[in-house]
């Protein structure tokens, strides 16, 4: 035998010895799976008999939590709306619930989403079991409107003694660069179609234009007469008395109990004491994420409906979660979804579930495309809107069959706006100068460092009207009314919810369990007829789900707690980046942003 055989043989060898272990590696890998999965099944706990979930609503309610590494990191495993109304409903008649305890602070959410979260604790205490919220404070020196409104909803309310109830009325601000782009020397060129599409005014205004103050003013008295009627109604008073009380606030712990607005002064762990003592000693409470995970989600059998959410900034491309601007509502990631549904013969209608301030045009048209196939593949579409669906958010909507939203949804803003700065005055100032050689009549026209000739401002103006005339159309097409009737409610304009079924862009007011009903009744199901409801695309693989189960309570990892503690550092100057245009500049379809104080 030669050298080179022998040395040949032994590379084979070594060869087909690393092959084996690599095999071996990966079959013991593959049966670690196996038993990590059979051992998580076997100890999985199911629901204690007497149990109390647990809402911990104090760092707010997010609407969606995208699918990727990232979002889930950081999101904490979060609560969702859909989680929380999932787990009312289920504990309503789930015989091992005795009761619901929730912890609420100042809100952090919008009302919209205050609203669904409102209607799914009273429909859980039309049950008879008893619902509870604990406050350490409903605001300090801060206003606490959004999460006292929710926290009516429940049949007690617990304060700790330090605590304050902050409702003093409602503001909206507006934020205006228009001092000091002229401090820079920039100049705005950003064009709107029509008077209340005021993300230009950012740009173009020192102050709330007429228009502006009307449409914003009129948002502020919707949701202001909303919040009254429900604060009224859960603490059993009228309405002329509650907004008597809110222009007396703010309310220390005792002027709040003396005035009704709070059961009781106690601490966390007197309220937990005092949950003991009605059930028994036994009582265990669960979080709800952990009981959604032993009890089941409802909607788990019968016919299926796909829900597909599109939440965030209209953006076009695949987008997924920035840790500092948030998650977008990507063009190719929905309809991917929409395809998959459409497709799936077992899906038999959508729920689409937006909440957006809206954004590129192009993205927006994909989108609205893929609900268009969807009506025409015999699939019904039905919209349900979270705390904004307005300009691009909207547009998505507008071929649905069945349009949702709750009462102080900012909705509508049908409208355009586009444009550039003219920086040459600012490179002046710090010595940058400029030159330019152009091939073509209209090559500068989306230059900063030259303003539009004649000819390029036509087409401008031109693009502006084309997009404005494609969106009136279709919502005019959409809700079976005439162009000029839609243009008389655009121009731009946001409405609440209540206000946007009153001139008809809305069909009903309500969250997913309404947008289920309209699901069956589209369908030819009865009201009450099971269905399955999967979302869409499908979510992650069994080994994900295997290293991602989620804790017992609500405390988050010394690792998730330090990266959502950086990312909320950087969270307020990426929202003052975001409107000054610095980052994600306004898209065509982009509402202007409404800040109130909640």
């Amino acid at each position: 035998m030669s050298a080179t055989a022998s040395s040949t043989g032994t590379v084979r060898r070594v060869l087909l010895i690393i092959l084996a272990a690599l095999g071996g590696l990966t079959l013991l890998f593959f049966m670690g799976m196996i038993v990590i999965a059979s051992i998580v099944s076997l100890t999985r706990e199911g629901v204690p008999r007497t149990t109390v979930l647990e809402l911990d609503l104090e760092r707010g309610v997010q609407e969606h939590v995208p699918d990727d590494p990232l979002s889930a990191a950081l999101g904490d495993r979060a609560l969702t709306v859909r989680d929380i109304v999932d787990a009312l409903h289920r504990a309503r008649d789930d015989d091992r619930v005795h009761a619901v305890v929730a912890r609420i602070g100042a809100g952090g959410m919008g009302f919209a989403r205050a609203e669904e979260i409102r209607d799914a604790v009273l429909a859980f205490r039309e049950s008879g079991k008893p619902a509870v919220v604990f406050s350490e404070t409903f605001g300090e020196f801060g206003p606490g409107h959004s999460g006292y409104y929710l926290a009516t909803a429940f049949e007690r309310i617990y304060l700790q003694p330090s605590g304050d109830v902050g409702l003093a009325g409602l503001v909206a601000e507006g934020m205006f660069l228009s001092g000091t782009l002229d401090k820079l020397d920039v100049e705005p060129r950003i064009e709107q179609r029509y008077e209340y599409k005021n993300a230009a005014n950012t740009f173009n205004e020192t102050e709330f234009t007429e228009a502006h103050a009307e449409a914003t003013g009129r948002v502020l008295e919707s949701i202001f007469e909303n919040m009254v009627s429900g604060i009224a109604q859960g603490r059993e008073m009228d309405q002329a008395r509650v907004s008597a009380l809110i222009d007396r606030g703010p309310f220390v712990a005792g002027e709040a109990l003396q005035a009704g607005l709070v059961d009781r002064l106690a601490y966390r762990d007197e309220v937990y004491d005092s949950l003991r003592a009605e059930f028994g000693d036994r009582t265990r409470f669960l979080y709800a994420k952990r009981y959604l995970d032993r009890a089941g989600r409802p909607h788990r059998r019968g016919p299926t409906v796909a829900l597909i959410y599109g939440v965030g900034a209209v953006v076009r491309g695949d987008g997924g979660f920035n840790p500092l601007t948030g998650t977008s509502m990507a063009s190719d990631r929905v309809t991917r979804a929409f395809r998959e549904a459409i497709e799936d013969d077992d899906v038999t209608a959508i729920v689409f579930r937006v909440d957006s301030p809206g954004g590129s045009y192009v993205a927006s048209d994909a989108i609205w495309r893929e609900t268009v196939r969807a009506r025409d593949a015999g699939k019904p579409v039905i919209v349900t809107m979270g705390d904004v669906a307005a300009s691009g958010g909207y547009f998505v909507a507008i071929d649905a069959d069945r349009i949702i939203a709750q009462p102080s949804t900012i909705t509508g803003s049908i409208g355009v706006l586009g444009g550039k700065m003219i920086t040459t005055g600012l490179w002046d100032q710090v010595g940058v100068s400029w030159d330019e050689l152009t091939v073509g009549g209209n090559a500068t026209i989306w230059s900063t460092i030259s303003d539009y000739t004649p000819e390029e401002f036509a087409r401008t103006e031109a693009i502006l009207d084309r997009i404005y005339d494609d969106f009136t159309g279709k919502v005019a097409a959409g809700r079976g009314m005439t162009q000029d009737d839609v243009h008389e409610i655009a121009r731009g304009r946001i409405w609440t919810g209540v206000d946007a079924q009153r001139v008809g862009l809305v069909d009903d007011l309500g969250g997913f369990t309404t947008a289920l009903f309209h699901a069956r009744e589209l369908t030819g199901l009865e009201p009450d007829a099971d269905i399955r409801v999967r979302v869409f695309p499908e979510r992650r693989t069994l080994l994900e789900s295997l290293l991602d189960r989620g804790p017992d309570s609500s405390q988050p990892t010394a690792t998730q707690a330090l990266a959502r503690m950086m990312v909320e550092t950087l969270q307020p100057m990426a929202a003052l980046a975001r409107r000054t245009g610095l980052i994600d500049p306004p898209g065509a379809l982009t509402m202007p942003e409404l800040e109130i104080r909640r």
